[in-house]
């Protein structure tokens, strides 16, 4: 077990120094990569890519202080939002030297992050009680019907306004899920009180939370302007709402954790 331990540790200090080195790199890859002081977008990128990384540390270390079972927990906690950071180092850097953010970056992260998040449902549950794997992959599904759809409005594939629909399908699929569906159930019968409480705060959070994205959405491609003059106002909207939507997310995890932890 101290092996094992040691071994988590060793990855997650490597990951967290390729972050710092891949975000340096960006940061010094060309003369006109300085930060100004009115830029709020791009001081949004520094600020969030700076707490991605301080939780990712934060979700690593804290998987010696809980049970074995919550321990995947925190690692696919910790896994969320060091792919987040990674990916914020370098469209911070394409901010600051181009002015635009490439559609395609923020739908890497979240193709990789957004199904983690789900993950996490099925995990919290799986720990505490026999989940179906029918959870696992409806919440799945839900998630690319979502993102496919997104992707497919913002970068041009399709008509703005068929692909929104789409993606608030997928969306729809996923609340029902955990708010009507097997998940919300299991969690309801089966769930001790922390567990049942982290589950509500989480959904809650996928409800609220989640709906920034297609209010960025809206602001960018369905208010009749140009998604260039609405750029600001989509990157600030899609920036804070990964605070939420991660860092916070991951953090209601850590707390049922802990808490189911110090009862064992």
């Amino acid at each position: 077990m101290l092996h094992k331990n040691n071994l988590i540790k060793s990855i997650a200090k490597s990951a967290f120094s390729l972050a710092l080195v891949f975000g340096a790199t960006q940061a010094s890859a060309g003369e006109s990569s300085v930060l100004n002081s009115n830029d709020f977008v791009g001081i949004s990128f520094w600020l969030i890519s700076m707490a991605l990384i301080a939780s990712t540390v934060f979700f690593f270390l804290e998987r010696d202080r809980v049970s074995a079972k919550w321990k995947t927990s925190l690692t696919v906690s910790g896994l969320v939002t060091l792919v987040a950071a990674v990916h914020y180092f370098y469209m911070r850097d394409v901010w600051v030297t181009t002015g635009s953010t490439p559609t395609v970056f923020r739908y890497i992260d979240w193709l990789i992050t957004v199904p983690l998040l789900m993950v996490e449902f099925y995990l919290i549950l799986s720990a505490v009680t026999k989940v179906s794997s029918g959870i696992f992959w409806r919440l799945m599904i839900g998630t690319l019907v979502m993102l496919v759809g997104g992707y497919v409005g913002e970068a041009g594939y399709m008509e703005a306004m068929p692909a929104f629909i789409i993606g608030m399908a997928g969306w729809a699929f996923i609340l029902y899920e955990i708010f009507m569906g097997e998940a919300s159930k299991v969690n309801a019968s089966s769930a001790p009180a922390s567990v049942q409480a982290g589950f509500k705060l989480m959904r809650w959070i996928v409800t609220v939370g989640w709906a920034v994205y297609p209010l960025g959405y809206f602001l960018g491609y369905l208010n009749g302007g140009s998604p260039a003059d609405t750029a600001n106002a989509l990157n600030i909207t899609y920036n804070f709402a990964d605070v939420l939507n991660k860092i916070a997310f991951g953090l209601i995890i850590w707390s049922v954790a802990v808490s189911e932890s110090e009862k064992h």
